[in-house]
């Protein structure tokens, strides 16, 4: 597994407060992006984006394998998400 990934949870509690899922997070020498206290408003950018593309690209689908899922993602942020919609930042 690389190490000094920068990981973005989800705000619920089994992220900021689970002892084992904190020890992953330090075995890993993972980067959290959710500030100490849990914020989520921390990740707010990163979680729309997330979510938009789980609904679009990812919810329901069937993957053979992990290289399909990947392709997959890589294809959604790439070639739709980056180059396509619209962002807010660009209005």
């Amino acid at each position: 597994m690389p190490r000094g990934g920068i990981l973005h949870p989800d705000c619920g509690g089994q992220y900021c407060c689970s002892t084992a899922y904190q020890s992953l997070v330090i075995k890993y020498q993972l980067i959290c992006s959710m500030s100490a206290k849990g914020n989520c408003y921390d990740n707010a950018c990163t979680e729309s984006s997330f979510h938009t593309m789980k609904v679009e690209a990812i919810h329901g689908e069937r993957f053979a394998t992990c290289e399909e899922m990947r392709h997959t993602v890589f294809e959604y942020i790439e070639v739709d998400f980056n180059r396509i919609r619209s962002h807010s930042a660009e209005l």
